[in-house]
């Protein structure tokens, strides 16, 4: 059988599976001996709602605070902006960027918008507290850094 591997955001918390029902953890206090199965309550980005067990969420799922490179450029692949907690200025983020364009320094003329068949128009754009750097590199810190996740941007 071929292999397959899957990158979804989610939302979820922990939750019990009692009598065919799914109740948060934060909202249930199990008296005595009642040991239900343990796992998580899943909502998804279609806003359908299931249960998990612990064991299979836990291999399938990371939490997006301290995620490795290749998932934050996922999760900038779905929209995402992603920042890592290490960089020190505010507000600091990077996302892909779409239809890329270029204007004449002295603002005369038409734009023109980057794209190139080989490769196509999608770049990664570094948005600083300086402005915003079109065409960022990740430095091999960042590549290797597992402290990436999901920003909101600063508007």
């Amino acid at each position: 059988m071929k292999q397959y591997i899957g990158t979804k955001i989610i939302e979820a918390e922990p939750a019990w599976l009692i009598d065919g029902k799914i109740i948060p953890k934060s909202e249930c206090v199990l008296l005595g001996d009642y040991s239900p199965e343990s796992g998580y309550k899943v909502r998804y980005s279609n806003r359908h709602e299931s249960w998990s067990p612990a064991e299979v969420f836990e291999e399938a799922y990371r939490p997006t605070d301290g995620m490795p490179f290749g998932l934050a450029i996922e999760a900038a692949k779905m929209g995402k902006c992603i920042a890592r907690a290490g960089w020190n200025g505010k507000g600091q983020y990077v996302a892909l960027v779409t239809r890329i364009e270029c204007k004449r320094i002295n603002g005369d003329g038409p734009r023109f918008i980057a794209f190139h068949d080989d490769i196509g128009s999608l770049a990664l754009a570094f948005f600083g507290t300086r402005g915003v750097q079109v065409g960022w590199l990740a430095s091999q810190s960042d590549m290797l850094a597992e402290d990436w996740m999901i920003v909101q941007p600063m508007i």
